[in-house]
């Protein structure tokens, strides 16, 4: 049976019907009434426990610094660095040693400063620790 515009859609013969598809790239279909298509997407392994335990911290610790409108320059530049190494983790499943470093660096820093607020020490604690594993 063919189409043309002014008659609608192409129905099925009473034969049985047919799929074509000429290119398809992720996603899924389904045909038919009882048709059913499901698709799982990952992004990744994940990190490795040592990265997914300082992923935590990292968090705990974004979580503990004060509300942006409160921050220090100090808390400003310690959420900076948490982001970025909280991205490389999430993105890439690990963080690499010099993003590391920078994280160590300004954790020990900030925790330095008078910025730190005491309900934060814990989670910094965390996050030192684990870059710590993390460069050996």
């Amino acid at each position: 049976m063919s189409s043309s515009p002014d008659s609608g859609p192409e129905q099925p013969s009473s034969s049985g019907g047919g799929v074509s598809i000429g290119s398809m790239t992720g996603g899924s279909i389904a045909t038919g009434s009882h048709g059913r298509a499901t698709s799982y997407n990952t992004t990744g392994e994940g990190p490795d426990p040592r990265h997914a335990e300082l992923l935590v911290a990292i968090r705990d610790l974004r979580g503990a610094l004060p509300p942006v409108a409160d921050r220090s320059e100090e808390d400003a530049v310690l959420d900076g660095e948490l982001a970025e190494a909280e991205a490389d983790i999430v993105g890439a499943g690990t963080a690499g040693s010099g993003r590391l470093t920078r994280l160590l660096n300004g954790v020990r820093s900030w925790l330095g400063s008078q910025g730190a607020a005491v309900g934060a020490v814990a989670s910094a604690t965390a996050v030192v620790q684990g870059v710590a594993q993390l460069l050996g």
